[in-house]
């Protein structure tokens, strides 16, 4: 109930406010949202909040005597009273009884006198002993049901909520047996599953798996390591059953991890040589270089041992090769026509400039490679690409045929740097014999392009080149180039690098 002030108080900073509701009642704390629109409607009709707040009643006056005459008429049962006419609650019906009917009210039990112990002592063993219900006891012995409880708790302490009787074993049933059923499946299916986690986690341990590895992807080897970690925990039918592992290949794959690693050292060699050499060599590299150091092994060997030690070579990338723009003058006719076989040493030349981008700059490689043998002839290096560069390149590499009889064929593309005047004069003094690729078609200098390829699989996108400078850079690109040229092995050269090569075959590099 609110005093006729608190009502007046809401409606006037309701009216103050613009008729905003919620705010109204965030900073009053009352009432609720309806009653502050009634009164604001009384507040309307009358210019002030009535002094008087009279609340209509929920039952008339009829309503109350047909509850009253029931209970009276059918036994004095407020239950069987409210069950029949649907209203109104205990309390109520007994208030109304004690209003009009003083002498209908119902009697209390248990109050009209004081219970000897032993009396309470008799009634709690009736209890205990009973054969029907708890409330038929009471009635006999004159007492309510609570009373009865009470002096139970009383007597035997409110631990004890077991009667004495026998509980009667609960008859099988359709139902209860189909909830059992469903409870044991329930408790398989969380076995199982609990069981795929834990073999998941340890794919991811031991065998180095992601958790989403499917187990067909497994060989019998990786299986059985799973189940003899996993032992302790679940049965060995079990286990082998969920990876799907015969019990004979099981024992096999065990007795073969209990013997020593036969290939310790040769694992050991693989990553000295793998790293030595700019973790570029395949299985074919691999095996020539293990060959050499008097460990034959097969390539099949080889290939498994690398995989398990994860040495993955770098691969080419795919790249696409603008469209060439322009021509400045007259370029000479292609005379390779994609043949970049040579019989020997100083038959035909490549040439091309690559371009390094690092977070220190730019730097440009104009090399010159030797279709004889992939021998890198002469390579300058420098931070712009301009004439220099080619020309530097074209100086150095004719040094190397000063005396010889045969010129090389130099072949290049379609770019600026060999048309302008300082290069065709180079080419003219030195009697060479010029060659171009087609417009826009770099296939037509592709064991140039090739080089490139390996050059940067193999030496710059593996790198963080972040805190390198120009000058590092540099350095690492001519030292790899000198590695390229007396220490990587060719397949097509007899695993021989190409400095190894000419030696063998007495030619001047």
């Amino acid at each position: 109930m609110y005093s006729h002030e608190d009502r007046l108080r809401a409606v006037q900073l309701y009216i103050k406010l613009g008729k905003r509701v919620g705010l109204t009642i965030r900073q009053l704390g009352y009432p609720t949202k309806n009653d502050l629109k009634a009164w604001f409607r009384q507040y309307e009709q009358h210019i002030d909040m009535p002094a008087g707040y009279t609340r209509q009643a929920k039952y008339t006056q009829a309503q109350r005597e047909r509850a009253v005459n029931h209970y009276l008429e059918n036994g004095r049962c407020i239950s069987a009273t409210i069950r029949t006419l649907g209203y109104p609650c205990r309390p109520l019906l007994s208030a109304w009884v004690q209003e009009w009917r003083p002498e209908g009210c119902p009697r209390i039990v248990g109050r009209s006198r004081e219970r000897s112990p032993a009396e309470k002592q008799s009634a709690v063993i009736a209890l205990c002993l009973r054969q029907g219900s708890a409330r038929s006891v009471a009635d006999e012995l004159g007492l309510s049901r609570p009373t009865l409880y009470n002096w139970k708790h009383q007597l035997l302490g409110s631990d004890i909520s077991v009667p004495m009787t026998r509980k009667r074993e609960p008859s099988p049933s359709p139902e209860r047996d189909e909830l059992e059923r469903q409870v044991e499946s329930l408790r398989r299916d969380i076995r199982r599953l609990q069981l795929e986690q834990d073999i998941l986690k340890k794919a991811n341990e031991l065998l180095e798996k992601d958790l989403g590895i499917y187990q067909q992807l497994l060989t019998n080897r990786e299986k059985t390591q799973l189940v003899d970690a996993l032992r302790p925990t679940y049965a060995l039918a079990e286990l082998l059953r969920a990876v799907g592992l015969p019990r004979s290949s099981f024992f096999y794959h065990l007795a073969r991890l209990e013997v020593g690693d036969k290939y310790v050292e040769v694992r050991r060699a693989m990553a000295d040589i793998f790293e030595r050499n700019y973790r570029c060599y395949g299985y074919r590299r691999m095996r020539a270089s293990l060959t050499g150091q008097s460990m034959n092994i097969s390539e099949k060997v080889v290939r498994r041992l690398m995989k398990q030690e994860s040495l993955i070579p770098v691969k080419r990338k795919r790249r696409r090769y603008g469209s060439y723009m322009g021509e400045i003058s007259p370029a000479p006719d292609n005379l390779l026509n994609r043949d970049f076989s040579a019989a020997g040493p100083n038959q035909k030349w490549l040439t091309d400039i690559t371009e390094f981008q690092i977070p220190a700059g730019k730097v440009y490689l104009s090399p010159i490679i030797a279709c004889y043998d992939g021998l890198v002839v002469s390579w300058p290096i420098s931070t712009r690409p301009d004439a220099e560069l080619v020309n530097t390149m074209l100086d150095t590499a004719i040094e190397t045929v000063a005396g010889c009889i045969n010129r090389p064929v130099v072949h290049s593309d379609r770019g600026g740097h060999y048309r302008w005047p300082g290069w065709l004069s180079r080419i003219e003094e030195a009697k060479l014999v010029r060659s171009m690729s087609r417009k826009a078609c770099s296939p037509d200098n592709a064991a140039c392009e090739g080089f490139f390829g390996r050059l940067k699989n193999e030496l710059f996108y593996p790198r963080d080149w972040l805190s390198t400078t120009i000058e590092e850079f540099v350095a690492a690109l001519d030292a790899y180039i000198r590695w390229y040229n007396e220490v990587r092995i060719k397949i097509s050269l007899g695993y021989r690098s190409p400095m190894e090569h000419r030696r063998n075959l007495a030619i001047a590099a």
